[in-house]
């Protein structure tokens, strides 16, 4: 008989490993504790990593038919100016925004098509469910009132803030961070070039970033130094609102200052990042849950598929095959043994990178004003090809082999 799996989080993590578990037969949960997949700008940078996963699961051609957002261009602002305009491809860059949501509902309708699997909306897991030292299930809140789902194997993708992480209790590594990120999405402007260039207006010590999105929108990420949004909501909202505003280029500026309420209800992604010496306990895989990921260079997407797709290599044979709980338990400790050092060379090139752009130091701060001939010579690659490459492609092959 085949083992059973609880998931927690149906991100894309979950869902990819809850699609390649189920149509191996093996018995699936999946929970989500939001009622439907749409979320306020989740990660959806996709990059061909990501998309050679979705190639290997056999879902290319249904990954290519949904909403995006093709990135062609980058530009990069100065002081007001426009400074370099060069073709993505030159700097060894391709990629795609993709609607998350439109994304995760279609993994959902994939993976419905075995009997093996379930998706339940509305489930916010409270604890974890023990036997001895051993993870059981989960008990949960849903739309019915409390329940438990019990199973061989509980697999926490429930991301930044995870709740199976915390009461796994776990010994994590965290990454000082010295930098959030304000998010806000408006109406595409006309001025844009097209729905493929993005931006990046470089300050001294912050990034203010243009993405076009899959909705056809225009999304505006401002980095702040850590921890500022409290004090800055304490403050004068007009007052805050004008100091964000002011530090696009003249043309960005009119735009949001049109539409200067989406800047103040503009919201916070705590960059939160770390990742755990162990992430496996008898009963219990962590997956992206983990390894929270820095937004730089847009991993936290592809690393997550990359994470489902070793972990059903790992767990696909002996769940499917009736194997007894030491063997899963072996077999998740190897899944996890094979992801740690990808995340620990992926987060030390976020680091470096966050480290270039958004601190403040002399060396950083002439690297900054040398930039856009950095990135119009293709000397950029010299600096941080290595570190592009890895964000790009992985560090090392991912392959799928059930």
């Amino acid at each position: 008989m085949a083992g059973s799996v609880v998931i927690v989080g149906a991100g894309p993590a979950g869902a990819v490993l809850a699609y390649l578990l189920a149509r191996q037969g093996v018995s699936v949960t999946l929970l989500e504790k939001h009622l439907d997949f749409t979320r306020a700008f989740r990660g959806e940078g996709l990059q061909p990593s990501g998309l050679d996963a979705f190639a290997q699961m056999g879902l290319g051609d249904k990954v290519a038919q949904l909403p995006r957002a093709l990135i062609k261009t980058i530009e990069l602002f100065r002081n007001g100016t426009l400074r370099a305009r060069v073709p993505s491809e030159r700097l060894g860059f391709t990629g795609q925004f993709i609607a998350q949501p439109a994304l995760l509902a279609m993994i959902a309708d994939e993976a419905r098509h075995f009997p093996s699997f379930q998706l339940a909306m509305g489930v916010t897991v409270r604890e974890l469910l023990r036997n001895g030292d051993r993870v059981v299930g989960v008990r949960t809140d849903t739309p019915d009132g409390p329940r438990e789902f019990h199973a061989d194997l509980v697999i926490g993708t429930d991301g930044r803030h995870s709740v199976t992480r915390k009461h796994g209790h776990f010994t994590e590594l965290t990454a000082k961070q010295n930098f959030d990120v304000l998010w806000i999405k408006v109406p595409f402007p006309e001025f844009w070039p097209d729905r493929g260039t993005i931006r990046m207006e470089l300050g001294n010590g912050c990034i203010t970033g243009g993405l076009p999105t899959s909705d056809g929108l225009l999304q505006i990420g401002f980095t702040i130094p850590k921890g500022a949004f409290k004090d800055l909501r304490a403050r004068d909202p007009e007052a805050w609102t004008d100091e964000l505003i002011g530090r696009a280029s003249p043309d960005l500026a009119n735009h949001l200052r049109v539409h200067r309420e989406a800047v103040r209800r503009a919201v916070l992604l705590d960059v939160v990042v770390g990742r755990l010496t162990k992430w496996t306990a008898p009963g219990l895989l962590l997956g992206d849950a983990a390894h929270p990921m820095s937004p730089i260079g847009g991993q936290g997407l592809n690393l997550a598929l990359r994470d489902a797709l070793v972990a059903a290599n790992h767990l696909a044979p002996v769940l499917a095959g009736g194997a007894g709980l030491d063997a899963i338990d072996a077999a998740a400790e190897s899944a996890a043994q094979e992801r740690l050092p990808e995340i620990a060379i992926a987060q030390e090139h976020q680091k470096r990178q966050a480290h270039l752009f958004l601190d403040p130091a002399p060396l950083n701060r002439l690297t900054m004003r040398l930039m856009p001939m950095l990135v119009r010579t293709g000397l950029i690659k010299l600096l941080i090809g290595k570190r592009l490459r890895a964000f790009q492609h992985g560090v090392v092959p991912v392959r799928l082999m059930v």
